[in-house]
């Protein structure tokens, strides 16, 4: 049952493509399907979680070649976690694309490319090796740019080229690292490396090493000083890519930095823990200081996405058991936030025209429902209690009060007033001031927002606010999910139980 519970969150996305694929034809069938296959996705990452949860980590290995020669999945709770809510976001995402996508993209077959970024993300939460690692960090990058460019007008090439530019940068880098740790140990399995880089005594080549990682894993989670490329791209394609790419992609990244830094290279931690706080701290000011002077929603919105990456890295970079059940659930939190933020600027677009601060407003007077939805995640992410927010950046305070880092902790709580000055910002113009006279007319004409637009919206907001009133579950499974991190024998002992019973006495 194992092997199916850890198959099942690649074989949907992957045969769904294939399926839409198939029926590219019908814009119907596309749409429909996008829905069934995307809720099925979902209940199999619920199943994952829960048996994962329940009976430990669980591990696969393709073909029978047992680690580290063979291909291996593996799911520990942070995989599985990651997975569930990735999954919750394909299905939310998937109900505002019905609305969203027209029929032009959705011939150039967005929905069947849609699931094949969707299996990119599962498989870079559930590979146990580095290499093939980095072949699902390309899978999603295709996916990535073939999302973004699929309109073909001039502003999407010119972000398509500018996040791939980067992001092959990143993959040179990733691939030179794993080609340098291969040559040096003789096998690219994270947790037969665990255990060989445990007293290994080339020490400035592995240190080398793992910082060449580093620096591809914070480009793909847009990190200090390699963030541009997000804002530069994720404003211009539509609502829907823009709010799956916000929510999952800079993720995967993150997740790549925790499993590296608490498994691969957890013997040379140290070496790196005070360079990390800093990074850390750089990302949290420097993301929130470029929200602070934009007036574009989106741009806003994708700036924001920098300085939270800034507090789950800080939290990382802490290492303490708190301090990693906060990076959790701060993953977690903000993965609902964001992606729902983004679709709210989504409706703001289609009742007003537009997403340019300067030209709407009266939105308070004229939706006050869509005030409500824009409220709770905005605020959440301002830090406001009792929303999830609150939680994430408590538990990040906490932890850094529990090691002392005192500038590190007073740089995340100015930064959270900077948020929240930038989320009032965006409702004192939207909601708060009346509509600008003359400067839109379709502005005037404030269409009413589809319902395919507004149930994912709404279903996210009610996610966060569950997981603000009712956290305790939430942030009790984060726990054990970072005592899984912090102890990592269980992890290696399910990858490779041949060799962990030749070393017992």
């Amino acid at each position: 049952m194992s092997g199916l519970v850890l198959v099942l969150p690649l074989l949907v996305p992957l045969i769904g493509a294939i399926l839409l694929l198939a029926g590219a034809k019908s814009i119907l069938f596309q749409r429909a399907g996008t829905l069934f296959i995307s809720a099925v996705l979902f209940g199999a990452s619920i199943w994952l979680v829960a048996v994962v949860d329940a009976e430990g980590v669980v591990a696969l290995q393709v073909g029978k070649w047992e680690a580290p020669f063979g291909i291996t999945l593996v799911a520990d709770r942070l995989s599985a976690i990651m997975v569930c809510v990735s999954a919750f976001m394909g299905f939310s995402v998937g109900i505002f694309a019905i609305a969203d996508i027209d029929e032009d993209r959705a011939r150039k077959k967005f929905f069947p490319v849609f699931f094949v970024l969707l299996f990119g993300v599962n498989g870079a939460f559930l590979t146990g090796d580095l290499f093939n690692l980095y072949v699902w960090f390309e899978v999603m990058l295709i996916a990535s740019f073939v999302l973004i460019a699929l309109g073909g007008k001039k502003d999407e090439l010119e972000g398509a080229i500018k996040y791939v530019s980067l992001n092959l940068f990143s993959s040179a880098l990733f691939l030179t690292a794993v080609g340098i740790l291969y040559g040096e140990v003789g096998t690219l399995n994270m947790a037969d490396l665990a255990v060989k880089l445990e007293g290994f005594e080339k020490v400035d080549l592995i240190l080398a090493t793992s910082l060449l990682l580093l620096v591809a894993f914070s480009i793909k989670a847009a990190l200090f000083p390699f963030f541009f490329w997000l804002p530069a791209s994720y404003h211009t394609p539509p609502v829907a890519v823009s709010a799956i790419f916000a929510g999952l992609l800079t993720k995967v990244g993150v997740y790549a930095l925790i499993r590296s830094q608490t498994l691969v290279f957890r013997p040379l931690f140290d070496e790196v823990q005070t360079l990390l706080i800093i990074l850390a701290v750089l990302t949290m000011i420097t993301g929130v200081l470029g929200a602070a002077r934009h007036f574009e929603m989106r741009r806003i919105l994708s700036f924001h996405i920098v300085s939270q990456i800034g507090y789950m890295i800080l939290a990382l970079a802490l290492m303490t058991p708190l301090a990693l059940a906060a990076a959790i659930f701060y993953v977690v939190h903000h993965i609902i936030v964001k992606t729902n933020l983004f679709l709210v600027s989504g409706i703001v677009v289609e009742k007003k025209g537009s997403a340019d601060l300067a030209k709407i407003g009266g939105l308070y007077k004229s939706a006050p429902w869509l005030a409500l939805l824009f409220f709770i995640p905005a605020f959440s992410l301002g830090g406001i209690p009792p929303l999830s927010g609150f939680w994430a950046k408590f538990a990040v305070v906490k932890g850094g009060l529990e090691v002392g880092a005192w500038i590190a902790v007073a740089a995340a709580l100015a930064v959270g007033v900077l948020t929240l000055f930038s989320m009032t910002k965006i409702w004192a113009e939207a909601f708060w001031k009346e509509q600008p006279v003359g400067e839109d007319e379709f502005a005037a004409t404030n269409n009413p927002a589809s319902s395919w637009r507004v149930v994912p919206v709404v279903l996210l907001a009610l996610t966060t606010l569950m997981i603000g009133l009712f956290g305790n579950s939430l942030f009790a499974f984060s726990e054990r999910a970072a005592e899984q991190l912090h102890n990592n024998k269980e992890y290696i002992s399910t990858v490779l139980p041949a060799k962990v019973q030749m070393d017992q006495p």
